[in-house]
């Protein structure tokens, strides 16, 4: 990871753990110039619209065969990146090498979170994006329509002049939400802190991890403790850890990181009930644009998780493409017609503009 890749918002150090501690099941490995992938099964119908993949669900014996529809797959980029990170050269010498190592193991190759606007990652990466989106036309890849990455320009002096753009009914409802600030103790934590060495600490927020990603509708990258430790413990990635107590009882957190300028929200945690019953998303939320305003950062990014709740908070999104490669040609060219059905995320952003 020493050189500089395109479209990489994140500290290089969240690479480096990614590829130390993969998510449970994956295999990490790296593409010329140090490129981030990994391999995993795959259940396809993990982007398609909820209500529609819950019927598919429900259907006789569901369970056999969605087996068929959970390919070994090999992915360019990394889960704890927003965007695809490329290297600079031709893409087509990329694409060759990508394809000679991947596809003779894998069904699937997926170049996932292509940029589709220089947002958040400025012209020269947006141009090596399209450049890459071009080239993959011409090997076979089918372009899918990706997830919508959640954003807040910091471009408002106050959180009040924040909430004055909104509706106000939402005003309100957000309003009476924050309120409940006063029962909370936030504490500020620089990753790298003495605490993060405590063996019942890590546990402790680890336990939080895995209580949000059990109620999660999606369940697709697991990480593992070692990971979530290695974020924790390296004070070079400038990581902030925004810590919410009750009584002297952790109930929740987010794992954030400046960087370019930017605050990134990364990972949270939260216990439950008490984490709704003291909203604490929406006081996270606001908490962490407050932050981002007195550092002076220029934008606050929110992830991908979540696209109506973090628009009802005032949120802007930007959308990805990924690039998909079917080693069976017959697969390949069904894809084509169904891919609308994989796309939930870009379908609801043109609803809601």
């Amino acid at each position: 990871m020493e050189r500089a890749l395109h479209n990489l918002i994140e500290p290089p150090g969240l690479i480096r753990a990614f590829l130390d501690h993969p998510p449970e099941g994956f295999r990490s490995w790296t593409l010329a110039q140090g490129v981030p992938a990994f391999s995993a099964p795959f259940n396809l119908l993990t982007t398609v619209e909820p209500a529609l993949r819950k019927k598919l669900e429900r259907l006789p014996f569901s369970r056999h065969w969605q087996r068929w529809l959970t390919p070994y797959t090999c992915f360019v980029g990394a889960t704890c990146t927003e965007f695809a990170p490329l290297p600079d050269g031709t893409p087509e010498a990329f694409l060759r090498d990508l394809l000679q190592r991947a596809l003779p193991q894998h069904s699937f190759i997926i170049i996932k979170d292509i940029p589709t606007n220089s947002t958040l990652i400025g012209e020269p990466a947006w141009q090596q994006s399209q450049a890459l989106i071009a080239a993959c036309a011409r090997h076979d890849f089918v372009l899918v329509e990706g997830q919508a990455l959640a954003y807040v320009p910091l471009d408002f002096a106050t959180i009040e002049e924040f909430l004055a753009r909104m509706s106000k009914a939402r005003r309100k409802d957000l309003t009476r939400k924050l309120k409940t600030r006063t029962n909370l103790r936030i504490e500020t934590l620089m990753t790298g802190d003495a605490c993060f060495f405590d063996a019942a600490v890590l546990e402790r927020y680890y336990a939080l991890y895995l209580e949000v990603y059990r109620q999660s509708e999606i369940h697709f990258d697991c990480l593992t403790p070692e990971f979530l430790r290695a974020l924790l413990q390296d004070a070079t990635s400038s990581g902030r850890v925004f810590a919410y107590e009750v009584d002297g009882e952790l109930i929740g957190y987010n794992l954030c990181f400046v960087h370019k300028g930017m605050l990134l929200d990364k990972y949270v945690g939260f216990r439950y009930p008490q984490a709704r019953e003291h909203n604490l998303y929406v006081i996270s939320w606001f908490h962490n644009l407050q932050y981002a305003l007195a550092q002076g950062l220029t934008h606050y990014v929110a992830g991908w998780t979540d696209p109506e709740i973090k628009r009802h908070l005032g949120a802007s999104f930007t959308l990805t493409r990924h690039a998909v490669h079917v080693r069976n040609p017959l697969l390949r060219n069904l894809l084509k017609p169904f891919k609308r059905f994989f796309e939930a995320d870009a379908t609801w952003h043109s609803q809601t503009r």
